[in-house]
């Protein structure tokens, strides 16, 4: 990998260790990411609720609320549809339970991702009207929706959009359209998920409904735990008043009242009084949620959530674990497949984009087999599952490359697309796969260069081993929640000698004594087997690493913080 090592102004860096009581490794940290100032540095430092924004900054809030409060009053029913991924399930469950609480009549719609695919579809406002609704909110969908709301408004029924995916240049018609991404909105968060609009929403409601400061901040703080992990879920960046909502969240996870919640932390391996990180909500506590929508009926979810029962609180969320199984195991087997193409047929530097399309594969996985691709070849890449002569997949990006703009260069390949920068889904004839693929690939390599395809790592700063500390690692790690806009820092030192042959556990991960400036550490590298020749005891290497929490050295009375290596040079 390419190693950007942020440049620091040691003079800077000293002035924000002192305003901020800080050893240099975070202060560098801080510096590298940009906060400078010590005031904003400490407010990144520590955030807290008193940081989150005024709902009714999000243009179209005061039309929202006034509509959603004659609902209530007048008793109408009121659809929540909603989105079967983790952000669009948990903005449906905040949404009808402060409904409930307010004495609405919610009910929700969530689509089947194989049967009806993501968006509002117009036969499910005819059944709404049909039963009687007089308002829809959509939460986490809807954006692009323009057709299915006039639709609606023909009916007789009232629509508030609330969604942070990005616009047309024309807004759906509807009565409010709560998206901090609308051009004239000037909400200061541009990358809230949808169900930090549901909050912000709620917010506004039960503030305008005349709750006290107390009952409304005891509110916010429940849903904060559903809407931290669906930002961390759907790979927002975790800055700004994200990083508040999901410090805020996690902190109260140690902490669950809700028996559904509480029974998916417990076959996700958290028990009572645990806090998982932001990592950990990621690859052990989201994919759960996120399998009833990709292998099932994400209405689960919402059940699960919402039951007061027990027993079917722990019954549902062991079915998300075995669901979460099995999507493991079809999405390995869509990988192999993938991957085994690509050693017939190599990927080169004129591949700027790649797509893969293959009979059956299965759309609830589709995805995050994609990631796996630009994870293995750095560069935007689409995976489609074909279906009766038709194509439905999802694709990701790289930073380099904009991914809904390339699709918006060739709208006419598509029957439905949409999404954002990094992440993008499409529905096309199967018989034009083979143009969508060339077509893409053109674009990307107008755009790109061979450059974009290398693998960078950043690092934020360079550091000395005796600078690394009980005090100093702690401090670091208090950056976190670490995940996508705030990974977690990384540190390099040069000139390390390794002072032992390398320990090689399960043919895969390497475990290292490493020693400079007089000091030795043990460091851990993770799938690094096939690079050990390059340890051997002696060798003398730069080394790239950041730092962990390890809970079990601790309570074995050893560092509570581990090394990890990410690159050696």
């Amino acid at each position: 990998m390419k190693w950007n090592i942020a440049q620091s102004e040691p003079a800077g860096v000293a002035a924000l260790s002192s305003a901020l009581g800080l050893a240099r490794p975070a202060a560098r940290a801080l510096w590298a990411r940009g906060y400078r100032d010590p005031v904003d540095a400490r407010r990144f430092f520590a955030p807290a609720l008193a940081d989150l924004h005024d709902p009714y900054l999000l243009a179209g809030m005061h039309a929202a609320v006034a509509r959603l409060r004659r609902a209530i009053e007048q008793h109408e029913q009121v659809l929540l549809y909603g989105d079967y991924d983790v952000d669009g399930t948990s903005a449906v469950v905040i949404l009808k339970k402060g409904l409930d609480l307010l004495g609405g009549r919610p009910s929700f719609h969530v689509p089947h991702r194989l049967r009806e695919g993501y968006g509002m579809r117009s036969e499910v406002v005819e059944e709404a009207a049909a039963s009687g609704v007089k308002l829809i909110v959509s939460v986490d969908t809807g954006i692009r929706a323009n057709e299915v709301v006039r639709h609606a408004a023909a009916l007789g029924i009232d629509v508030i959009v609330t969604d942070h995916h990005l616009p047309e240049e024309e807004l759906p018609p509807a009565l409010a359209v709560l998206n901090p991404n609308r051009p004239d909105c000037s909400y200061p968060e541009k990358n809230l998920c949808g169900a930090g609009v549901a909050l912000k929403l709620m917010d506004a409601l039960v503030a305008a409904s005349g709750w006290e400061p107390a009952r409304r901040e005891r509110l916010v703080e429940s849903l904060l735990k559903l809407v931290a992990i669906a930002t961390v879920a759907d790979v927002v960046p975790l800055t700004g008043e994200n990083r508040v909502i999901v410090k805020c969240g996690l902190d109260g996870l140690s902490r669950v009242r809700n028996l559904g919640l509480r029974a998916l932390l417990d076959v996700s391996g958290f028990g009572e009084g645990d806090s998982p990180t932001a990592g950990q909500v990621a690859f052990r506590v989201a994919p759960r949620i996120n399998a009833a929508g990709r292998m099932a009926s994400a209405a689960d979810v919402i059940e699960m959530f919402l039951t007061e029962d027990g027993a079917r609180a722990r019954e549902l969320a062991k079915l998300l674990h075995d669901l979460n199984t099995d999507r493991q195991q079809t999405e390995a087997e869509i990988a192999r497949v993938i991957f085994e193409q690509c050693v017939e047929q190599p990927v080169t530097d004129r591949d700027a984009a790649l797509v893969f399309a293959g009979e059956g594969w299965h759309r609830g996985v589709v995805g995050i087999v994609a990631s796996r691709v630009v994870e293995r070849f750095h560069r935007p890449a689409f995976v489609l599952g074909l279906e009766n002569g038709t194509a439905h997949g999802s694709g990701r990006s790289i930073r380099a490359f904009h991914l809904l703009e390339s699709l918006e260069a060739m709208p006419d390949l598509f029957s439905k697309f949409g999404g954002h920068r990094q992440a993008a889904g499409v529905t096309l004839r199967a018989d034009r796969v083979c143009e969508f693929r060339e077509r893409l690939c053109a674009h990307a390599l107008a755009r790109l260069t061979p450059a974009d395809f290398e693998p960078a790592l950043e690092i934020d700063a360079e550091i000395d081993f005796r600078e690394i500390t009980d005090r100093s690692v702690a401090q670091v790690l208090r950056l976190a929640p670490f995940g996508f806009g705030n990974p977690s820092p990384v540190f390099a030192a040069r000139g390390v000698e390794v002072i032992a042959p390398p320990d090689v556990r399960n043919k895969k991960h390497v475990f290292l004594r490493l020693k400079s400036q007089g000091r030795t550490i043990r460091a851990k590298a993770w799938n690094f087997a096939e690079r050990a020749a390059e340890l051997s005891a002696g060798a003398r290497i730069d080394v790239a690493f950041n730092f962990e929490d390890d809970a079990y050295s601790a309570s074995r009375g050893y560092a509570p913080w581990q090394v990890i290596l990410r690159d050696v040079k």
